[in-house]
This record gives structure tokens, sequence and C-alpha cells, in this order.
């Protein structure tokens, strides 16, 4: 099943933030669970075609977690060597909420603080808020020009599959 809907990316007008917001067919629940089991989030963050290895990850007020994501391959994740490697600290973990640092380790001095919620639509819908704040603009307008709503827009369809099969 591949889904359509495409997330919604915006900058922040006045402050380095990105908001992104996606809904979703699953309660508040299964998208935390999806968020916060690494088994399960390794299944569907990312673009088509990456494999992603969990390397590290407590899910707890002040856990830490990194994971690896690569190409691919006869074999196995990362098998042609194309990898990429994530960081970052769980600070706080709420019924709907998880707020943690996010770090890629090719640029270990650019650090987002992220707060993702939940928010119940009713009807076995829900929608997912979404911010990372960034250290400047420029940063900012880096990660938007990356690319990034190919992984986000892939990732989400992968995650949609998973809720429809839950």
């Amino acid at each position: 099943m591949t889904s359509t809907q495409q997330a919604t990316i915006a900058a922040d007008a006045t402050l380095p933030l990105i908001r992104i917001t996606r809904d979703f067919t699953g309660s508040v629940a299964q998208l935390m669970r999806a968020h916060l089991d690494p088994e399960l989030f390794a299944r569907w963050v990312g673009p088509d075609g990456m494999d992603t290895r969990i390397d590290r990850w407590d899910a707890r007020d002040g856990g830490e977690w990194r994971y690896t994501a690569g190409r691919a391959g006869d074999g196995g994740a990362h098998r042609d060597g194309q990898e990429f490697a994530f960081r970052g600290c769980f600070h706080r973990i709420g019924t709907d909420t998880i707020v943690q640092t996010f770090t890629w380790e090719g640029m270990p001095e650019d650090v987002s603080l992220q707060t993702v919620r939940f928010e119940d639509l009713g009807g076995g819908r829900t929608r997912l808020h979404a911010e990372s704040l960034v250290d400047s603009f420029e940063g900012r307008d880096a990660w938007l020009r990356s690319g990034m709503e190919i992984g986000v827009d892939q990732g989400y369809a992968k995650l949609d599959a998973l809720l429809v099969r839950a």
C-alpha cells in the first residue's frame, strides 16, 4: 500500500525552526510506539532503499539514541559503504509528546531540538506536529534545501503501511 499523502513542511518566519505536520490513520498510542520502539522505528524511518540499524536506544527521559542508515545492498544494510549516523538524547517522553535532540554525525556541531506532539483527531486519526529548532537561519535553510522532504514523505508512507497492518 503506497500513501499519496504528503507532510506539510514549513519554515517559521521569525525563528530558525522547521514545522512538519502530517495526519495518520492510527491512535496516539500507536504513533508514540512507532517513534519509541527501536524495532518499529527502524522499519519506517527515512527514504526508500535505506536500511536502518539501531546502535543504541534508551527511550526514557535522559536516555540516548544512535542509529545508522545506509543504502540497502545484497546481503544487508550498508553494504555499499554509504552510511549516515544520527544521534541524540531523549529529553522528555510524555503520553503524546517526545522532546529530543537530533544530530547528524557528519555535522556534529549542528544540533537541533525536536518536539513531536501527537493530536488525537478522533475516529482513529492522529495529527503529528513536529518542530525542529536549529541554531541559525542558514542551518535551517540548508536542511530545507537538503531534500529532507523525500525522506520525510517516504518514511511516513512506510509508517502508514505499518499502521494499516497493526
